[in-house]
């Protein structure tokens, strides 16, 4: 099965803050390990949503209205992403519990299977 996870923005990240060193260090540690395991599909973060878009389609409309960035909610933003290759959510899970935070940053990382996954 493959699931998304979804590491969420923070105020850092929406202002194009680079991580520390050491979180680069050890992330890049944490994605061979993955990959090595065979549970890494794809990885990547993302640039702040200042540099995004959003369509959003109304009732009766043809075409979609563009909002172009930045947006207001960070808690809602998505910072990164990594696509996984697992037998289960609970294995998933206690990958990402593995998942570095050496400066001890409060955050959320969402994981969900893919649909049609199952």
């Amino acid at each position: 099965m493959r699931f998304m996870v979804l590491v969420k923005a923070s105020q850092e990240s929406e202002a194009g803050a680079a991580p520390s060193a050491g979180l680069i260090e050890q992330m890049g540690r944490f994605n061979e390990e993955l990959a090595e395991s065979g549970h890494l599909v794809q990885a990547a973060g993302l640039t702040p949503s200042a540099e995004g878009a959003r369509l959003l389609w109304f009732d009766g409309e043809a075409e979609p209205s563009v909002v172009d960035g930045p947006f207001a909610e960070t808690k809602e933003l998505v910072a990164g992403v990594w696509i996984l290759e697992g037998e289960s959510l609970a294995e998933i899970v206690e990958l990402m519990k593995r998942a570095p935070n050496p400066d001890r940053q409060a955050g959320t990382v969402e994981i969900r299977p893919m649909a049609g996954e199952r």
